[in-house]
């Protein structure tokens, strides 16, 4: 029966939530809104919609929220040529492809992001398949994203893990019925993980790759 190993990116596989964040802060700054990073640093990985509401705590009106989206896709998108990769993330991908699991990423992004991430991963032979915001009615932290990748896999959620770096990825993980593993290297405190869900926490995908056998995604059938 096929396993799936599914894993967000932003955060997880490349170290790119700052450079959101500064997207994000400039974006509001430019419509006119005083917004904390350490405010938007934690929403980091919600859908932009959602992020923008979660922000400013209240709804936006939808023009508005598609100015702030638009202006923070051009500013993130000056980085994309120079996207750096977490510490062994593409070996981490590779040992898990070659020891059977199906690996799917996960992502809110898509589009020209989502390859210069890919770029950046350098792990295209050991991805099965991406599912991207594109494929899903709701992004993280509802179990759409999680879901359609087990389906792109073709894998049972009870053979499945989530790698992820928020605590979204680990309620999205959570509510689709996986084992759920946390990273550090987004940011945000092991506790708050893993209150969120995550049965282990490591450093960044190095660590993970060290410490593989031991964790969710060891060798055991």
């Amino acid at each position: 029966m096929a396993k799936a190993a599914v894993f967000d990116v932003d955060g997880t596989l490349v170290d790119t939530n700052h450079l959101h964040v500064v997207a994000w802060w400039e974006a509001f700054r430019q419509a006119g809104h005083q917004v904390a990073m350490h405010d938007i640093h934690r929403a980091v990985g919600l859908p932009s919609r959602d992020l923008i509401t979660h922000v400013l705590a209240e709804e936006p009106k939808p023009e508005e929220s598609d100015a702030l989206s638009a202006a923070h896709k051009a500013l993130y998108g000056t980085y994309f040529e120079r996207l750096p990769p977490l510490p062994e993330a593409g070996r981490l991908l590779r040992r898990l492809d070659g020891q059977g699991w199906r690996v799917v990423l996960a992502t809110s992004a898509s589009g020209p992001e989502l390859a210069a991430l890919r770029r950046a991963i350098g792990a295209d032979d050991a991805i099965m398949a991406t599912a991207s915001a594109e494929d899903v009615a709701e992004g993280k932290p509802a179990p759409d994203p999680v879901e359609h990748a087990l389906e792109l896999a073709k894998a049972p959620a009870e053979r499945s893990v989530f790698v992820g770096d928020t605590v979204w990825d680990m309620r999205a993980g959570v509510r689709a019925g996986v084992r759920c593993v946390a990273v550090l290297s987004g940011g945000i405190p092991r506790p708050e993980l893993e209150a969120a869900g995550a049965e282990m926490v490591f450093r960044n995908p190095a660590h993970l790759l060290t410490a593989l056998d031991d964790s969710p995604l060891g060798r055991e059938e």
